[in-house]
C-alpha cells in the first residue's frame, strides 16, 4: 500500500495488523480484534471548512472531535465531516480505510496532542481490516501535523 511505501522510504519501522473489518465497526472492532485499548488505535477523520477546504484530524479511538474546537483552532469559521464520496475523493481511500499518509490531495493535518503520550499507536495502513503500529513521534515527524487538543467523549 501506498502508507507502507511511505514509511519504508522514510526509514519508519511498523508492525502490520490485519483484521476481520466489520462495516461500520470503526476502532471499537479493531481494538477488541488486536486486543489493544481502543484509545490507542487512532482515527483518520476528514472534515471540510465552511470553504470545503478539506483538513485531516487524527483523533484516539474513543474519542470525538469538537468540530468548533477545530475551527477556532483552524481560524476558519466552522468544519463539517465530509461524506464517503468526498472523503474518497479528497484522500483516494474509502471510509474505513482513510490513511494519513499518502493522499491523493494535500491536506493540512491535525493530530490530538495526547496521541504523542502512548508508546506505540495503530492507524490505518490504507485499507479496511489493515492498521499498522507506528510510534507516534515518529508519525510526528512525516506528517508535521498541527497538534491541538480537541478531543471529547
Amino acid at each position: 500500500t501506498g502508507p507502507m511505501r511511505t514509511l519504508r522510504e522514510m526509514g519508519v519501522e511498523f508492525t502490520d495488523h490485519l483484521y476481520a473489518y466489520e462495516e461500520h465497526g470503526g476502532t471499537g472492532v479493531a481494538a477488541r480484534e488486536l486486543r489493544v485499548d481502543e484509545h490507542a488505535v487512532v482515527k483518520t477523520l476528514v472534515f471540510e471548512d465552511d470553504r470545503e477546504r478539506p483538513a485531516i484530524v487524527l483523533m484516539h479511538g474513543d474519542l470525538e472531535v469538537s468540530t468548533k474546537g477545530l475551527a477556532r483552532v483552524a481560524r476558519v469559521k466552522s468544519f463539517a465531516p465530509c461524506s464517503p464520496e468526498v472523503v474518497t475523493r479528497h484522500t483516494g481511500y474509502v471510509v474505513g480505510g482513510v490513511s494519513p499518509l499518502a493522499t491523493r490531495k494535500t491536506m493540512p493535518i491535525y493530530m490530538e496532542r495526547t496521541i504523542l503520550d502512548l508508546p506505540t499507536i495503530y492507524l490505518n495502513g490504507g485499507r479496511r481490516g489493515y492498521l499498522m503500529g507506528v510510534a507516534p513521534g515518529d508519525l510526528e515527524r512525516i506528517l508535521k501535523p498541527v497538534l491541538v487538543s480537541v478531543g471529547i467523549r
